[in-house]
């Protein structure tokens, strides 16, 4: 009798399932009006950016894309592998100079940054401030000196303690009140500083998490070879704690992708903000399903992409891993 109660319950789901799926794939292709994508998909990419410049964010983006393919697909050669991690750090100085202008190209303010470019702007910039922040939190917090380890622990326990939102508004509004006269950063530098200041807290928590995780064996070796603590914390625990919190530092960052969403509420128009522009636009109004649809489309991209490079790297520091 129960085994005849399995199948009848497995059939109705599969039924339920191919139903909504059916359904589903029939409104995609016949009852959706993409329009309002197509037709806006400048607009999704760069923003408000000069249409004789656009070109210059489109360069960049596309960089991104041929190095993530070329660093999940390329050749393993040890060149190649050498190379890699540099091309990774120069795309940040040059899409920024591409975004800003100096040096040959035109100038341009940030303004007129939007779309997913400025999305990836926002991730990139916070990420670099936040990790190296975040790992000095963490030594900080393991620290013996009292006054560095409750400095530490208590500027991670009160960034974890404040809402996201909250640290936004402070950079976006309350910052530009204790500046002194004459002093202006503008919104975008804001809105990274905001957000790295946030991460760094969290990823200070991810690190020590792979310090503890560092046997003692570790560092007493290192002192047996007559490696300074300094050496010791820089070329063996170091290295072996951020490749044990790798994990969880890729969650973060996809979490980081994620909340720079949150920004279309303080009026820069990035992804979220330009399908709000959008949807406030009689000739699209009531087009909710379509926009909502290709934003989580684009989310999953980028955050399937970055989880794919994690994963990567994870296998390439394993060193057991890395040799088959």
């Amino acid at each position: 009798m129960n085994r005849w109660l399995d199948r009848l319950i497995t059939l109705l789901l599969a039924a339920l399932i191919g139903w909504g799926g059916w359904s589903t794939l029939h409104w995609l292709i016949h009852g959706a009006d993409w329009s309002v994508v197509t037709t806006n998909l400048p607009l999704y990419a760069v923003g408000s950016f000069p249409a004789d410049q656009r070109w210059r964010p489109l360069v960049w983006m596309v960089g991104l894309v041929l190095l993530t393919v070329l660093t999940l697909l390329g050749p393993k050669r040890i060149g190649w592998r050498g190379a890699l991690p540099l091309l990774w750090i120069a795309m940040a100085p040059i899409g920024l100079w591409l975004l800003v202008g100096g040096l040959g190209l035109l100038p341009v303010g940030t303004r007129d940054w939007g779309g997913l470019t400025l999305t990836l702007l926002l991730t990139a910039g916070s990420g670099m401030l936040a990790l190296p922040l975040g790992v000095l939190l963490a030594l900080g917090r393991r620290s013996a000196l009292p006054v560095l380890r409750w400095s530490s622990t208590a500027y991670i326990e009160l960034m974890r303690a404040v809402p996201l939102i909250a640290v936004l508004f402070f950079g976006q509004l309350l910052i530009p009140l204790f500046l002194p006269p004459g002093l202006e950063i503008n919104r975008v530098l804001r809105a990274v500083v905001a957000f790295a200041l946030f991460a760094a807290a969290y990823i200070a928590e991810d690190v020590r998490g792979g310090l503890q995780a560092i046997p003692p064996t570790q560092r007493e070796a290192a002192e047996v070879l007559g490696l300074s603590p300094l050496q010791s914390l820089q070329l063996v625990v170091l290295p072996q704690a951020l490749r044990i919190a790798l994990p969880s530092l890729t969650n973060q960052a996809v979490g980081l992708l994620q909340n720079t969403s949150l920004m279309a509420l303080l009026g820069l128009v990035e992804l979220l903000g330009i399908s709000r522009s959008l949807l406030a636009n009689p000739a699209f109004i009531g087009r909710y399903l379509e926009v909502y649809l290709w934003l989580a489309a684009v989310y999953w991209l980028c955050c399937t992409a970055m989880a794919l490079l994690a994963r990567h790297l994870e296998v390439q520091l394993d060193p057991v891993r890395s040799n088959r």
